[in-house]
């Protein structure tokens, strides 16, 4: 078997090589991180919303993101009763309060979500199974993914199956633990009842809302009871459905904050610098080897041998620079997963496309270093 043209130049300085794989591998990494936040932003951020249990969600036309709803008359919600196809609903109350750390009495911005407890709305089994906890007064289930800056709640619920400390200045009870996680927005979380939930917020109106969620009869679909909805309520009411409700937390992570383009530029940059650490490496190779080419003309080569080389080059720079890159990836996704609690996991399919974008990357550099080849001129060297 004839080793490849390609592969000899490449390895013949192998410190060349290893600056090369370096470089591709930090520029992989780049891109792996900006991609993973930006993913970890829309995962962490919509969260709750793949959680509810709703076929329909209503909320106000005012409203952009899950932590800047703005209230309406949960009484718009109850009139959507009147529609056969509409099974259940459930209000949910949001707002923000200011959570004391028990051990250091630091004060905190949590987020509480009340709703009615004879009515499970979140497909979380360890919220659902102490439901009867939060229709005690003042009780409160707690979030134990959320910030450490909280407290070390998941120790101490353990050690003694009962927290007690401040919210708004008001005495309340950790009657319960659940996993869900913080967001770019929100730190932390906890739930309890509707009631509780207004005897904390005491300047709140019980009739205003931030979230109606619908449930619709077996056979009926949501984008039809959507239209119906949509004609029957007005425009004073924003009606989406589950999917839908989740886009538009995306989106406003993507367009209406700087955030999303932040970690999309990061990845574009990443792009770009790979680009230019594998063109200076072939455009390198090329030069120095470029007595060797023109002879490799004379010899009756033509340029497509000569271009196929170099792409060569650029392919094998692709895969080995990809590897450590990715392996270095992995660890520092586990390590800032760790640090942040956000949901930063590796996943195949932007393996499988920073892979591409990798290879795409060095094959763009390989056509502006073949330039060069125009210069073997056989005539040069006789």
């Amino acid at each position: 078997m004839k080793t490849p043209l390609a592969w000899l130049q490449l390895t013949h300085e192998k410190v060349r090589l290893l600056v090369a794989l370096a470089g591709i591998g930090f520029a992989d990494i780049l891109i792996f991180m900006q991609l993973g936040f930006r993913a970890a932003l829309y995962e962490s951020t919509t969260l709750i919303h793949q959680k509810l249990n709703a076929d329909l969600v209503l909320i106000s036309p005012q409203s952009e993101a899950f932590h800047l709803m703005k209230p309406f008359s949960r009484r718009r919600l109850y009139q959507t009763l009147g529609m056969k196809e509409v099974k259940s609903v459930s209000p949910l109350y949001i707002d923000l309060g200011d959570w004391k750390n028990p051990e250091t009495g630091k004060i905190r911005s949590i987020m509480a979500l009340g709703f009615n407890p004879s009515t499970p709305i979140l497909d979380l089994p360890e919220v659902n199974q102490n439901l009867a906890y939060i229709k005690l007064p003042d009780t409160f289930l707690f979030d134990t993914a959320s910030r450490p800056e909280f407290g070390r709640i998941t120790e101490l619920y353990i050690e003694k199956k009962q927290i007690e400390t401040e919210i708004n200045d008001r005495q309340i009870k950790v009657e319960g633990i659940y996993n869900l996680g913080p967001s770019f927005a929100v730190d932390g979380t906890v739930i309890t009842s509707d009631i509780n939930i207004l005897r904390l917020f005491p300047l709140r109106q019980r009739e205003n809302i931030e979230i109606g969620l619908i449930n619709l009869q077996e056979n009926a679909d949501p984008q039809l009871v959507k239209t119906k909805l949509e004609s029957y309520l007005g425009a004073d009411i924003k009606i989406m459905t589950h999917d839908e409700f989740v886009a538009l937390e995306k989106n406003y992570w993507a367009t209406s904050t700087p955030i999303g383009f932040i970690f999309l530029l990061g990845a574009s940059m990443g792009f770009v610098v790979g680009i230019v650490i594998v063109y200076q490496i072939l455009y390198s190779d090329v030069s120095d080897h470029l007595s060797e080419y023109a002879t490799l003309k004379a010899m009756g080569y033509g340029d497509r041998y000569l271009l196929i080389v170099v792409f060569q080059e650029a392919l094998m720079l692709a895969i080995l620079g990809f590897l450590p890159g990715f392996g270095i990836s992995i660890g520092l996704y586990e390590l800032t997963k760790v640090a942040t609690r956000l949901p930063l996991v590796m996943q195949l399919s932007r393996a499988i496309m920073v892979l591409i974008l990798t290879i795409i990357m060095c094959f763009v550099s390989g056509v502006i270093a073949v330039r060069r080849l125009q210069d073997a001129d056989p005539a040069d060297i006789f």
